[in-house]
């Protein structure tokens, strides 16, 4: 029976990856944001943490961890809204249980977009008509 895939409960703030069989939603939340500065000093630190991979085994555990992050932020979420059915939350041995090197090297791109989207700002021009107007 083939698997449904399901609808992103956050599609404008995520990305999504399916990890044994069964999807998860990336996402960046505060909460994820807090603990990457912790561990790396900045979103912009991790990006140069990720690219350079100058130690192979280093940057498998990065990518890992990163992927438990964000994947469990859509469970806590989840989790938050539902006290009397939470789900597990994934961990960073299930990950590298459940993958091969080459799928985490495809989530890369999974991260990427799910940060974006947690970092975008929607910017919105002003009416033209309003600027310039005498104040009385």
């Amino acid at each position: 029976m083939p698997k449904v895939k399901k609808e992103l409960t956050h599609p404008d703030r995520s990305s999504a990856i399916t990890i044994g069989g069964e999807e998860y939603e990336l996402i960046l939340t505060t909460k994820a944001t807090k603990a990457i500065a912790g561990r790396y000093g900045g979103l912009e630190s991790l990006g140069d943490k990720l690219m350079k991979g100058e130690d192979f085994e280093k940057s498998l555990d990065e990518i890992t961890w990163l992927i438990a992050l964000l994947a469990n932020q859509s469970i806590l979420i989840y989790n938050l809204k539902n006290k009397e059915s939470p789900r597990d939350l994934l961990t960073e041995d299930e990950v590298e249980l459940l993958t091969t090197p080459l799928e985490l090297a495809a989530y890369k791109s999974a991260i990427t977009e799910a940060m974006f989207k947690g970092t975008k700002r929607n910017v919105e021009s002003e009416d033209e008509t309003s600027k310039n107007v005498k104040v009385e």
